[in-house]
C-alpha cells in the first residue's frame, strides 16, 4: 500500500511540475509584436472554469474572412452582431454538454482520453469588457490577420466550406464544424486557444491546458500588450 501511495504522490507532483513549469516557460509568439506599424486590433479572451473562446470584433475584416459559414446559417449579418466567438474542443463533451446540468460520463470520459475535434462558432452582442470572465488583448493588425488564418484552419473543409454539424447546435445563434485535428486531455481546448493567441504574436505559457493558466501566464511571462 505504501509503494502505491508513493506511486501515486509522484505521478500528482510531476502532473503539478509540469502544469507549473508550463505555465512560466514562455513560448513567443509567432508575429513580431514590435513591428514597424503601431495599428492595432482588441480581441478578447473569454473563460469559464474549464474552457476559453476568443471573440473577435465583427468588423468588414472578420465578416470577409469568415463569410463561408454563412451557408451553415450562422447569422452573421444579422443586426445586432458585434462578435464572432471562437472555441475549439472535443466532439462529445462539447456538443453534449451545453450546460452542467447535461454533463454525463461518457463525454467525460472521452475529454479525458481521446476524442475527435469541433469548432463552435457564435454570434454575440455586446460583451461585458469589465467581467472577471473576459480578458482584452491588443494585437497588432498583421497579428490579427495570422490569427484569423490559423482559426479559419482549424475548419475541416469540403469543397472550401466549412463543413457543419447538423443538428448540434445549442441555439439559434451558435453551430457546430468539424475541425482538423485530434482532442486529448494534453493539448485540448486551451492549448489551441493560447497556439490562435500565439499566432497573433501575444507570448503565452509553453502548455496552459487550464484557463487560469493560459491567463496567468499571459499577465505573468513575455511582452503584455494587453489590458483587462
Amino acid at each position: 500500500m505504501l509503494r502505491i501511495l508513493k506511486f501515486f504522490g509522484g505521478v500528482l507532483a510531476a502532473i503539478v511540475l509540469a502544469l507549473v513549469l508550463g505555465s512560466v516557460i514562455p513560448r513567443s509568439g509567432l508575429v513580431d509584436s514590435s513591428a514597424a506599424s503601431t495599428e492595432t486590433r482588441e480581441i478578447l479572451l473569454l473563460s469559464n472554469p474549464i474552457h476559453t473562446d476568443i471573440a473577435l470584433p465583427l468588423d468588414d475584416e472578420v465578416r470577409a474572412a469568415f463569410a463561408d459559414l454563412i451557408p451553415s446559417g450562422l447569422p452573421i449579418g444579422m443586426p445586432g452582431v458585434d462578435y464572432l466567438v471562437f472555441g475549439w474542443g472535443g466532439r462529445s463533451f462539447y456538443i453534449e454538454t451545453p450546460t452542467w446540468g447535461d454533463l454525463k460520463p461518457l463525454p467525460v470520459l472521452r475529454a479525458l482520453t481521446v476524442d475527435r475535434s469541433v469548432m463552435h462558432v457564435e454570434v454575440a452582442g455586446p460583451i461585458d469588457r469589465g467581467h472577471p470572465a473576459v480578458r482584452v488583448l491588443t494585437v497588432s493588425a498583421e497579428g490579427r490577420r495570422q490569427m484569423i488564418a490559423g482559426i479559419r484552419d482549424s475548419f475541416e473543409r469540403e469543397d472550401g466550406l466549412p463543413v457543419v454539424i447538423a443538428g448540434a447546435a445549442y441555439g439559434a445563434d451558435d453551430a457546430f464544424f468539424e475541425a482538423r485535428g485530434a482532442f486529448n486531455a494534453l493539448a485540448g481546448c486551451n492549448t489551441w486557444t493560447a497556439a490562435m493567441l500565439r499566432r497573433g504574436g501575444l507570448t503565452t505559457g509553453w502548455w496552459t491546458p487550464l484557463p487560469y493558466l493560459l491567463d496567468w501566464s499571459l499577465g505573468r511571462i513575455g511582452p503584455a500588450p494587453l489590458s483587462h
